[in-house]
């Protein structure tokens, strides 16, 4: 046993020199922004009217864009799970498409078709006097698009792992078929349903190229944490650098929350 356990732990050079590399590129960077931050100004970085307006808006608008996602997405993770109907895999293709879209190239396809002259916003314009683009609620659209698929891929293989036999037994005795979804399917993938959200929360929190091609960067209105960073690179450097500290504090907490769910399962704590 003690001879297997040294055979696991002896890292051969070719192996563990790049992974060293890899390990530095990834971590010195983080590590450079807390020896860089102002920590003597922080607390009255944190409390500028801007600085404040960017995290309020931040915290609103990732949270309606998670709460849409649940309502919308699990649903369609359960489609994708459990249906059956021609097109099915091509759907899929297109529901998880942004994962890997450039958040710019989304945030033009939303112009082009929620814009004021878009496919759909012009008649949301004509018809009932509704502007998307450069408001709020585009911040909070742009960012549903770029994060759901986080929750529906979650989600959808909790779906598929899930042991139907508990729906069946439910649906025997009289329970209907939403009944059935609310009191028993729900409950069995309540951790992934969890993971999911926080994912799908931080990377609506952290998205950028999206939000800023629809939604614009107008101070109150639309301007996030990441555009607020953006901005003040090219006008206050300490404000940039106190504000990526509170979006690394975040995805810090994010990795500590699912840890053992979606990273490290499995292996050593």
């Amino acid at each position: 046993m003690s001879s297997r356990r040294s055979t696991r732990r002896r890292t051969p050079w070719a192996l563990g020199v790049p992974a060293f590399l890899g390990a530095l590129l990834l971590i010195v960077p983080l590590v450079g922004l807390l020896f860089r931050a102002p920590w003597g100004s922080l607390g009255g970085i944190l409390v500028r009217p801007e600085v404040l307006d960017a995290l309020w808006l931040s915290l609103l608008c990732a949270s309606l864009a998670t709460l849409i996602s649940l309502l919308l997405g699990v649903p369609l993770a359960w489609v994708l799970a459990r249906a059956s109907f021609p097109g099915l895999r091509l759907l899929r293709a297109l529901v998880t498409l942004p994962l890997v879209l450039p958040p710019v190239v989304g945030g033009v396809a939303l112009l082009l078709v929620l814009g004021r002259n878009g496919l759909v916003g012009r008649y949301l314009d004509l018809w009932f006097g509704i502007t998307l683009p450069f408001t709020t609620a585009a911040v909070v659209v742009a960012e549903t698009f770029v994060a759901m698929p986080f929750l529906v891929i979650a989600v959808e293989g909790a779906f598929r792992s899930a042991d139907q036999g508990y729906d069946e037994a439910a649906a025997t005795l009289g329970a209907g078929r939403l009944t059935v979804f609310r009191r028993v399917t729900l409950p069995l993938i309540r951790p992934a349903l969890v993971a999911g959200s926080v994912l799908c929360w931080a990377r609506a929190l952290g998205e950028f190229g999206a939000t800023v091609t629809f939604a614009g960067n107008l101070q109150g209105v639309t301007r996030t944490m990441p555009l607020a960073v953006y901005l003040a690179m090219e006008t206050d450097p300490d404000e940039a650098v106190v504000l990526s500290l509170v979006l690394l504090t975040v995805s810090v907490a994010v990795l500590f929350a699912l840890r053992g769910r979606w990273i490290g399962q499995g292996g050593a704590t």
